[in-house]
């Protein structure tokens, strides 16, 4: 049985870092993303990595704050958080899924797997 689950969140002022973790189960993935929903909004996507090769990408929103990273003998991704901001403070969520192709890294229906959410809020 698959399994992804999060941690990491909490609650932190802005300029404040914070580290979200995602521990993967039952199998291995090619691709992994996270994702956030904020109250009200869409679910969003942030930042995208291939497990081999290391490939990144970023939502234009959090490029050069947040990292995205993992460790493959663990098969745990990690997403690093620097300076946050208020309009960062949503659900934050691990997605993850096996090669696909014609549907792109930022769409949320590219991902067959997900974990149940790990809540970050940032006050000003």
């Amino acid at each position: 049985q698959v399994q992804l689950v999060e941690s990491g969140g909490g609650l932190v002022q802005a300029g404040g870092s914070l580290r979200l973790s995602c521990a993967a189960s039952g199998r291995t993935f090619s691709t992994m993303a996270w994702f956030r929903q904020a109250p009200r909004k869409e679910r969003e996507f942030v930042a995208f990595i291939r497990w081999i090769g290391g490939d990144t990408y970023y939502a234009d929103s959090v490029k050069g704050r947040f990292t995205i990273s993992n460790d493959r003998a663990k098969n745990t991704l990690f997403l690093q958080m620097n300076s946050l901001k208020p309009e960062d403070t949503a659900v934050y969520y691990c997605a993850a899924s096996p090669p696909k192709y014609g549907i792109s890294y930022s769409v949320a229906a590219r991902y067959d797997y997900w974990g149940q959410g790990t809540q970050v809020t940032v006050s000003s």
